[in-house]
C-alpha cells in the first residue's frame, strides 16, 4: 500500500499551492506586555496553519513600545532578538528609539493594527489615540484594550464604518470566552431577553478560593502570581473590568448605547465572612455577575456578587474560567463556559478576530 496522504492534503486539496498564494497581511502591534508577547508567540507557532487553513500570511512589521519600536519590512521573527523577545532593546538591530505609531502607520502598507497597551477606562489613552490614528490611516483594528471602547465605543465604531474598516474587540469582551461570537452569530434571529455572565477570571478565581477557605489577601496574591491579576487589581476586584465587558456585549449584541455611567457596579471587596459562611452552608457558590435584564420597556445593567445554587448553569464555573448565559425567545437558555483568563487566551482572541476580517464565516 502507498503512504497515507497528509492531513492537510485531506482537508485542503492543493494545500501547498495555498501556501504559495497566501494573502499577505501587514500587522503592527502596539504594546509588548504579557498579551503582546503571547500574540507574538502564537503568530510564530501558527504561521503554516494560517497559510493552509485560511490563505493568510500575517507579517508582523512593527512592534511598538512607549520609547520606540522594532521595525522590519520583511517581518519580525524571534531570530531578530538577541535575547528574549522585547528584552535588551538596544541590542536588536531592528530597534528604533523614538519611533511613533503615527509614523509607522504612514509608512507601512495598511493591514491590521493590533492594540495591546494597558487599559485606562477613565481617559482611554494611550490606546484611544492609537485606534483613532489607525482607523484614519486606513488600518483595520483588533484590540485587547478595553479602555478606548469604554470611553468612546460609539465614536470608534462610527469612524470604522465611515472608513469601511473592521473594528474587532473580542479579546476585550472576555478574551477566550466567545461572548460576541455566540451572541452575534450563533443566536442570530433569536430575541435575547436576558444576559448573565461571569466575565472576569481574577474575581472568579478569588471567589473560588474564598469558598475553599482561603483568606482574601492570600487568594489575591495567588491570582497575581498566576499573572491573571495586575499589580493594581482594582479594576478587577471592584467590578469595573466586568462592567466594561458587559458594556461591550450589550452595545454590540443588543444594539444599545450604554456608557459606564449606566451600569450599577459593586465588586467583591465588601464580601463579609458571614456571607461566605452562609453561602457555604447552603451549598451555593458565590460569583461576580454582569447582568442585563429587561423590564418595563428598558434594559437594566448591573454588576454585583450573587450566591447561586447548583441548578444555575454557571454554578460549576470555577477558578480562572468564565461563562455566559443568554436567555432567548426561540433558542431557550444558551450557556458557554471556559475561556480561562491568561495572556495566551487573550492573544488567541486577537488572532481569531484577524482571521474573521479576511476569512469570514460562510
Amino acid at each position: 500500500m502507498g503512504s497515507n496522504p497528509t492531513l492537510s492534503a485531506i482537508l485542503i486539496p492543493g494545500a501547498d499551492t495555498i501556501i504559495k498564494k497566501a494573502r499577505q497581511v501587514p500587522l503592527v502591534l502596539a504594546g509588548f506586555g504579557h498579551v503582546g508577547k503571547a500574540f507574538f508567540g502564537i503568530l510564530q507557532g501558527k504561521d503554516e496553519s494560517l497559510r493552509k487553513r485560511y490563505g493568510l500570511a500575517l507579517k508582523l512589521q512593527a512592534i511598538l513600545k512607549t520609547d520606540g519600536g522594532f521595525i522590519s519590512d520583511s517581518g519580525i521573527t524571534p531570530e531578530d532578538f538577541p535575547d528574549r523577545p522585547g528584552q535588551n532593546t538596544a541590542r536588536s538591530p531592528l530597534w528604533k528609539p523614538g519611533q511613533t505609531i503615527e509614523s509607522v502607520l504612514r509608512t507601512v502598507k495598511p493591514g491590521v493594527f493590533v492594540e495591546c497597551t494597558p487599559s485606562n477606562i477613565q481617559t482611554g489613552e494611550p490606546g484611544l489615540g492609537h485606534l483613532r490614528a489607525a482607523l484614519k490611516a486606513g488600518w483595520h483594528v483588533v484590540t485587547a484594550n478595553k479602555g478606548p471602547l469604554a470611553v468612546d465605543f460609539k465614536g470608534l465604531r462610527g469612524l470604522a464604518r465611515r472608513n469601511h474598516l473592521a473594528l474587532k474587540y473580542g479579546a476585550a469582551a472576555a478574551a477566550a470566552l466567545p461572548t460576541l461570537d455566540v451572541g452575534l452569530y450563533s443566536l442570530a434571529g433569536a430575541e435575547i431577553q436576558a444576559i448573565e455572565g461571569i466575565l472576569n477570571g481574577t474575581t472568579n478565581y478569588i471567589l473560588t478560593r474564598l469558598g475553599e477557605g482561603t483568606a482574601y489577601e492570600e487568594a489575591l496574591k495567588e491570582a497575581q502570581a498566576k499573572g491573571i491579576a495586575e499589580h493594581n487589581p482594582a479594576l478587577d476586584v471592584e467590578g469595573w473590568d466586568t462592567a466594561v465587558k458587559l458594556l461591550l456585549i450589550a452595545n454590540s449584541i443588543l444594539g444599545l448605547d450604554l456608557t459606564l455611567q449606566d451600569i450599577k457596579v459593586e465588586g467583591i471587596t465588601r464580601i463579609s465572612p458571614e456571607l461566605l459562611e452562609r453561602t457555604k452552608q447552603e451549598g451555593k457558590a458565590l460569583k461576580l455577575f454582569g447582568r442585563m435584564s429587561y423590564a418595563a420597556g428598558r434594559w437594566k445593567a448591573e454588576v454585583s456578587p450573587a450566591a447561586i445554587d447548583r441548578s444555575h448553569p454557571l454554578f460549576g464555573v470555577s477558578g480562572t474560567n468564565k461563562g455566559i448565559t443568554f436567555l432567548t425567545d426561540t433558542m431557550g437558555s444558551v450557556t458557554v463556559t471556559g475561556g480561562k483568563s491568561d495572556p495566551r487566551g487573550a492573544a488567541a482572541a486577537l488572532l481569531k478576530d484577524i482571521i474573521h476580517i479576511f476569512a469570514p464565516l460562510p
